[in-house]
């Protein structure tokens, strides 16, 4: 085999730093001295590999200026290798790949451009940026910033007081003395969960659950167990006791609220005896109630935090849906694990930022949150309509959707001739994403599912990404049934 000479082998380095986007369209490239001497190579090794990336298309003279990664003819993007989405072949192989490498797949794609429907977060446009900006521009001129020791944990005091009014408006009243602010909902039910387990213990999830929970329980070595769970009426509090007596479940995690991927709301009186059963076995809850603001009905939902007369249940929540994506500042009331979380925050993440905090506060308190919230809950509501009505009218027949009391997920249900890798593969090459239901449990038990975000307006290209995700849906069917 031939050995590559010097200059070829520099010549491939660099263009590989192109190809993986570290040196981008545009950047300069450092000059011939300067790369000799961190390669330790001769001027003329390096001109002559300087001349091989210019005869290839990768670099370009500029006189007096030095060298420049070419910018392509088609005006395309050097995507960074990096954070490439999986190619169709890899994800045909998706059985064998774990649930993280899905999700940062289906992410990525999104970064880099692709209709953004397999997305977890909701679209940022509709949220009242201008008005946080510039309460974050008032903190900051009166010294908000230097308020770290002042927001070690709980959290930011005027930020908890807004939060506990918050909840005493949609009828919960709350000790504002057990709000511990958090980096997020996803900290907040890290946090409860190691207050609550230990490595190897077993905790309950619904089935089908939000991914980010199972990612949770399997980076902290804790075993997970899946309860059957109904679309409409949530999960089956008759098996979850089963399992508790049977099984020994430590904990469990319930989104009884507008629920991730399938969009329910669980009723009031459900919510009662599922908070009930848990009190008898003396079991605890964390309930993730992120979609609680994004009701589609004339009154908010309640929670499982409402029942809860022993404080067992760990309610967590969080502005990232509902007002600020950024800055992911949410919040947890652990009833009587408050201690432990608390310590735990501290020595997790000491503490969270201050500015989002204040910017949230006096957001809260001056500006129009309720407003806001009713055009978004009615913006929500109409895209679902017309999402649901779209995927019924281009998908194969047999196909079936959630009905979303709130939030801004739909759960579809194709025919079992599916397989929602194979359409997530297909649907990636057409800058397409999409939520492949293998992400959303264990086992295969989704794998003729998918998950849709309709946060985003209903548009042509929208309609026309839907359009093809069912024709491609009916292809799919065809052929295995051929």
């Amino acid at each position: 085999m031939k050995t590559a000479k010097l200059y070829e082998t520099l010549a491939d380095a660099i263009a590989g730093q192109v190809a993986q986007g570290v040196l981008r369209e545009g950047d300069r490239v450092p000059s011939v001295r300067q790369t000799a001497q961190h390669h330790q190579l001769s001027i003329s090794t390096v001109v002559r590999a300087f001349l091989l990336l210019e005869s290839r298309g990768v670099i370009e003279a500029r006189p007096q200026s030095g060298y420049f990664v070419r910018r392509r003819p088609d005006g395309a993007a050097q995507a960074s290798a990096a954070q490439a989405p999986l190619s169709p072949a890899e994800l045909a192989r998706a059985p064998a790949l774990d649930t993280s490498t899905l999700v940062l797949t289906t992410l990525r794609s999104i970064d880099q451009g692709s209709i953004p429907l397999g997305s977890p977060f909701p679209d940022p446009t509709p949220f009242p940026w201008a008005r946080l900006n510039y309460h974050a521009g008032v903190v900051s001129r009166r010294g908000g910033q230097n308020q770290l020791l002042s927001d070690l944990p709980p959290g930011n005091p005027e930020l908890i007081r807004q939060i506990a009014r918050r909840h005493m408006e949609n009828g919960l009243t709350v000790d504002a003395a057990e709000i511990i602010i958090t980096t997020g909902a996803t900290e907040a039910i890290n946090l409860c969960l190691q207050a609550v387990a230990q490595p190897g213990d077993l905790v309950a999830v619904e089935s089908p659950t939000y991914y980010a929970l199972l990612q949770a329980l399997q980076r902290m070595g804790m075993r997970v167990l899946e309860i059957a769970t109904d679309a409409v009426h949530g999960i089956d509090i008759e098996a979850l006791e089963r399992a508790i007596v049977e099984q020994g479940v430590k904990a469990c995690i319930l989104m009884p609220n507008f629920q991730n991927p399938l969009g329910f709301l669980m009723s009031d009186e459900r919510k009662r005896a599922l908070v009930q059963m848990l009190a008898r076995h003396d079991v605890p809850a964390i309930e993730n109630d992120v979609y609680h603001e994004l009701y589609y009905g004339d009154s908010h939902p309640g929670s499982l935090k409402q029942y809860d007369t022993r404080g067992l249940v760990l309610h967590c929540n969080s502005f990232s849906k509902s007002l600020d994506t950024g800055h992911r500042i949410g919040w947890t009331l652990p009833g009587r694990y408050r201690a432990q979380v608390e310590k735990l925050k501290f020595l997790n993440s000491l503490n969270t930022a201050a500015l989002p905090q204040l910017a949230i506060a006096e957001y809260l308190k001056n500006d129009g949150y309720d407003y806001h919230l009713r055009k978004l809950r009615k913006a929500y509501a109409q895209q679902a309509s017309i999402m649901s009505a779209a995927v019924l009218r281009f998908f194969p027949p047999g196909t079936g959707v959630s009905q979303p009391a709130g939030g801004y997920l739909l759960w579809v249900t194709m025919p079992p001739a599916v397989r929602a890798l194979e359409l997530y593969a297909r649907a990636q090459e057409r800058g397409i994403s999409i939520g492949a239901g293998n992400m959303f449990a264990t086992g295969d038990a989704y794998q003729h599912c998918i998950r849709l975000n309709y946060s985003y307006p209903w548009t042509a290209e929208v309609e026309a990404a839907v359009r093809m995700l069912g024709q491609l849906a009916r292809e799919l069917t065809t052929a295995r049934l051929s």
